[in-house]
């Protein structure tokens, strides 16, 4: 059998010639030779008007800034928590008119002339909301990261069942929503607590809806 003329490489051989290949690579783009231009996108800006916390507030903002970057970034209303920003584990929920939403979910120019409450909305060190003071009560929380976004769900849950907006809990969408332990695990489903606070945290729902009633 005749002995093949194929160029062979060793494996040291192969492992120079790629290290070389990296730092010539490497090379060219710190020196900025051959670089591909940088091409920027210019900013649309427009301009919004909501009230957060009571207190009106006046922005021109990117169109593609979220909710919970306006609150955090340009308004430093911190208590909202970035977690995942990606609408999965609630800990930005806040209330816009009284309703909650995750707020890394919603463009801040939706929110023209609506009401924002966050965590630092509710209540206050010296006259805690009653949600605020049945967590701290009934040990809802170990961590706290995900205890605003908590807390602003809770207060939102209570004013549902209020309402009667039925969920997935209820047998018949005619059925007026009762305030029990299924139905309140079932509405905070959509906040994720990692240290595993959910049943005192049902509990502090409880004696807020119970003392509500």
């Amino acid at each position: 059998m005749e002995e093949s003329n194929e160029l062979t490489i060793s494996r040291r051989e192969m492992i120079a010639g790629t290290t070389a290949a990296i730092a010539a690579i490497t090379l060219v783009n710190v020196t900025g030779t051959q670089a591909a231009p940088q091409h920027t996108v210019p900013l649309s800006l427009a301009k919004v008007s909501f009230t957060v916390n009571g207190q009106p507030h006046d922005l021109e903002l990117d169109t593609r800034t979220t909710l919970l970057d306006t609150l955090r970034e340009h308004l430093h209303f911190t208590g909202t928590k970035k977690g995942c920003d990606h609408g999965q584990c609630g800990a930005c929920t806040v209330l816009v008119n009284n309703q909650r939403i995750n707020a890394c979910l919603s463009l801040a120019l939706q929110h023209q002339g609506d009401s924002i409450t966050t965590i630092e909305g509710l209540g206050t060190p010296d006259k805690l909301h009653p949600m605020q003071a049945a967590f701290i009560k009934h040990d809802g929380y170990q961590c706290g990261y995900c205890t605003p976004g908590q807390i602003c769900s809770a207060v939102g849950v209570l004013n549902e069942i209020k309402a009667g907006i039925p969920s997935h809990v209820s047998a018949s969408l005619l059925d007026t929503p009762q305030v029990t332990n299924m139905e309140l695990r079932e509405r905070m489903s959509g906040n994720i607590c990692r240290c595993g606070a959910y049943s005192n945290i049902a509990e502090a729902m409880s004696e807020v809806a119970q003392k509500s009633a």
